[in-house]
């Protein structure tokens, strides 16, 4: 039988009972390696905390809120896509795969994205606000009305992108024209 918790915090927690915990907010706890498969997360904000490596199969996130978290190699691939929604401030999310999942909307603000896969994704909407996205993968990936004003290092080729309407800045122009190998100077 799943529990379920509402409501609580958790403060330097290592440890979960698998079931659904709705409204509670996680500081600065350790779940580097843990398995969360089955999980249910709703309405909840992580703060602080370490979920480097942690198993997320099914694991259903809704209205999620990431703050300053360390999230190092992530399969988000791998959750429940059923309202799977979060939000990422201040986060490390480098070498996490978000391949063939739908975050319409999500923000990802001043966090690194370095060498994240977002091959064949549904980013319509998407803010990336002030992000590094340094060897970040886009093929085949929608980016309808994304944003990318203030974020930095993406390499997005046009041809094989929908990018139809999405936001860059002046200084965002040779990310989209690497592939051609041409100098641009400013």
């Amino acid at each position: 039988m799943e529990i379920y918790i509402e409501n609580e915090t958790f403060d330097r927690s290592e440890k979960l009972t698998k079931g659904e915990y709705e409204n509670c907010i996680f500081n600065n706890c350790s779940f580097a390696d843990y398995d969360f498969s089955g999980f249910k997360f709703i309405d909840c904000t992580f703060n602080g905390c370490n979920l480097s490596l942690a198993k997320l199969n099914k694991t259903l996130f809704r209205d999620i809120k990431f703050k300053g978290c360390k999230m190092l190699g992530l399969r988000f691939d791998t959750c429940n896509d059923f309202g799977l929604s979060f939000s990422f401030d201040d986060c490390l999310l480098n070498n996490s795969s978000f391949f063939k999942v739908k975050i319409k909307n999500t923000i990802f603000k001043n966090s690194q994205l370095q060498e994240v896969y977002f091959s064949e994704a549904d980013l319509t909407s998407v803010v990336f606000e002030n992000c590094n996205l340094m060897q970040a993968i886009f093929e085949f990936t929608i980016l309808e009305k994304a944003d990318f004003r203030t974020s930095y290092n993406y390499s997005i080729d046009p041809e094989i992108n929908k990018i139809k309407k999405a936001k860059f800045s002046i200084f965002g122009i040779p990310g989209l024209l690497d592939k051609y190998d041409i100098d641009i100077e400013q």
